[in-house]
């Protein structure tokens, strides 16, 4: 009764861990990388143009200025200076 008890749990394990390994597949394949807020990270990391010196530099570490309802990225507070003054 206890091998067949041990053989049910090990099924049943067996059974998440391919359940698991297919789920990241799919999220990986969809562009989720099958890890939770995967969008939201690849946002985060996605890169962004400076309208000044059009570097590119990643969203997370950009200077952020907002003009109005449009959003500006920039690579250094110098360049954010540069595009101020020329507004």
């Amino acid at each position: 009764m206890v091998r067949l008890l041990a053989l049910a749990v090990v099924a049943v394990l067996i059974y998440l861990l391919i359940r698991a390994v297919i789920a990241g597949f799919v999220a990986g394949v969809r562009g989720g990388g099958g890890r939770p807020g995967g969008s939201a990270r690849a946002l985060r990391n996605e890169l962004v143009k400076d309208p000044v010196c059009e570097t590119y530099v990643p969203r997370r570490s950009a200077v952020v200025r907002t003009a109005g309802s449009a959003t500006y990225y920039f690579c250094s507070p110098a360049c954010a200076a540069k595009f101020k003054a020329s507004s």
